[in-house]
């Protein structure tokens, strides 16, 4: 499986998007494998966000009893991602964001993601895991050894990236604040510009 770091021109600045992790190939990764009980229809952009809330798992952050909730499907071994995670932490107040795990990038994808979605305390373990990946330590050490509930989940997620079209991760899903139109994005984005993506009128 080869992956590859996309850093996308200056120009997609433009449009919000900073860069994103992508995949050249699925073949291998947990998320691919077929699964005869599984949906692989495609996701229309405007169901989206109904989907990913009733089908949807992983853990919580932000401001709990929030109404706008904001989807965000990610690989633990994106460092886009984590550069997203630390944009969010000054939205949380405002924002309740689920994060999703997948795993598209190594074999540490589905381990790392199943160890913060299950621990005692996500939001803290998130941030430990993201400060040593985006400081060059791979991130937090996982068992390789994951329940199969847990691995069903991550699978299920994975999937359901695939069936929105999305060919990188971190892939965000929202309602806008001022159209409540569903909204969708690919990539990192700084702080100011996922605000105004949400339409929060910063």
């Amino acid at each position: 499986m080869n992956i590859r770091h996309i850093a996308l021109p200056l120009v997609a600045a433009l449009s919000l998007t900073l860069a994103a992790c992508s995949k050249e190939e699925a073949n291998g990764t947990p998320g691919s494998s077929t699964q005869a009980a599984a949906d692989k229809s495609p996701i229309a952009p405007a169901q989206a966000y109904d989907v990913l809330a009733a089908q949807g798992k992983g853990f919580t952050a932000g401001a709990m009893m929030s109404a706008n909730t904001v989807y965000v499907l990610f690989d633990p071994q994106c460092p886009h991602c984590g550069h997203l995670w630390q944009s969010s932490l000054a939205l949380q107040s405002k924002v309740k964001f689920v994060w999703l795990p997948v795993a598209i990038m190594n074999a540490k994808s589905a381990p790392q993601g199943a160890a913060i979605m299950t621990a005692a305390n996500p939001v803290e373990a998130m941030n430990a895991h993201e400060q040593q990946l985006l400081g060059g330590q791979g991130g937090m050490s996982a068992s390789a050894s994951i329940p199969d509930d847990v691995m069903q989940t991550i699978k299920n997620n994975t999937d359901m990236l695939e069936r929105l079209g999305a060919t990188s991760v971190p892939f965000i899903v929202a309602k806008h604040q001022g159209t409540g139109k569903v909204v969708t994005q690919n990539g990192a984005m700084s702080v100011e510009a996922l605000a105004n993506f949400l339409g929060m009128g910063q």
